[in-house]
């Protein structure tokens, strides 16, 4: 594990403070730099965290406003147009984790490791909440001989609105890039117009209106799976708690088909809910992949390369973690 701190670009957000709070919980003397651009507000957080410092950082400094501050890695929970933080971890050496790009964006970052693909991991950690999704439906998969579809569905609630960045990201990745890659009889096509409009049966069984979406896991999915069929859409409205009278929740839900080891069909559908929204979710894939990548978990430390969160977080242990910080997993019956 490196005496070096991690860096949480945007750590004084809502994700980041979850983050920071699992990264605090797991390992007490790890130790964390909160950085943004407030650092009163940075500072704040990083007291209320304990052994943690806030600091101001400046995205448009090579040195992101740090001088020669050695780190351990670097987390970003905002869009970074510049790949400010991606460059600066790439002449650190230091891993270097995103969660706010869509699939159309991916260019930019994928290039940067092209260009330095020694130089230090990679993560395009932008999958639905962080792995929150693709985690779960790898592990569910592990039932089929042969997966042939996979269908994801996410609810947010109207009051889980999330912080500034994620307020950001979903108006970006649904208004200015409004098609949606997904799979369809083993080809990749973006669906727009009348094709993205979509249902989502909630866990309590409302019936709702939809939008097809596609962060990263359509295309992770894909190669992991080689499901010919794959889709990714999302709700916007009453969560299934909130309809009984509740507090607000998120809710996912993982709908598989194909065949079980004997050839027959086999269909299942899983349901993930946190009662607290989308945020400490997200935070928990970003909290684990970040402890993988600079060996907080006592293992060597991640080389080099380009990642999905699958590829450095274990799904059994995600599961496992997910009801250690109070999210269910059901198994519905399917009809």
């Amino acid at each position: 594990m490196s005496a070096h701190p991690i860096l949480l670009v945007g750590g004084s957000g809502i994700v980041g403070r979850w983050t920071a709070s699992f990264l605090r919980g797991a390992y007490p003397d790890a130790p964390l730099l909160i950085g943004g651009r407030d650092l009163a507000k940075a500072r704040a957080v990083a007291a209320e965290i304990g052994g943690a410092e806030g600091v101001a950082l400046d995205l448009a400094a090579p040195d992101l406003g740090l001088g020669d501050r050695p780190l351990a890695a670097v987390a970003i929970f905002l869009k970074d147009d510049r790949l400010a933080a991606l460059r600066f971890a790439q002449a650190r050496g230091v891993p270097h984790l995103s969660i706010s790009s869509g699939t159309f964006e991916i260019g930019p970052e994928v290039s940067a490791y092209i260009h330095r693909p020694d130089a230090t991991p990679v993560v395009l950690g932008a999958e639905w909440l962080a792995g929150a999704a693709t985690l779960p439906a790898l592990e569910f998969a592990k039932a089929f001989a042969r997966v042939t579809a996979i269908r994801i569905g996410a609810l947010l609630d109207e009051q889980d609105i999330g912080g500034p960045a994620a307020d950001i990201d979903m108006h970006r990745l649904t208004e200015f890039a409004p098609a949606a890659l997904t799979r369809r009889d083993g080809a990749f096509f973006w669906r727009v117009g009348g094709e993205a409009k979509a249902r989502y049966t909630a866990v309590d069984g409302t019936d709702m209106e939809a939008f097809a979406y596609s962060p990263y896991d359509i295309a992770a999915l894909a190669a992991a799976t080689d499901a010919p069929d794959i889709e990714l859409n999302v709700a916007v409205g009453l969560s299934s708690t909130r309809r009984r009278g509740e507090p607000m929740s998120t809710e996912i839900a993982i709908d598989l088909a194909g065949e079980d080891s004997a050839g027959r069909p086999l269909r299942t559908r899983h349901t993930i809910v946190h009662p607290e929204g989308q945020a400490p979710l997200t935070a928990l894939g970003v909290a684990m992949m970040l402890e993988r990548l600079v060996g907080l978990d006592g293992r060597p430390a991640t080389p080099a390369g380009l990642y999905f969160p699958e590829q450095l977080v274990d799904p059994v242990e995600w599961l496992a973690r997910l009801e250690r910080i109070g999210g269910t997993v059901t198994q519905q019956a399917v009809a």
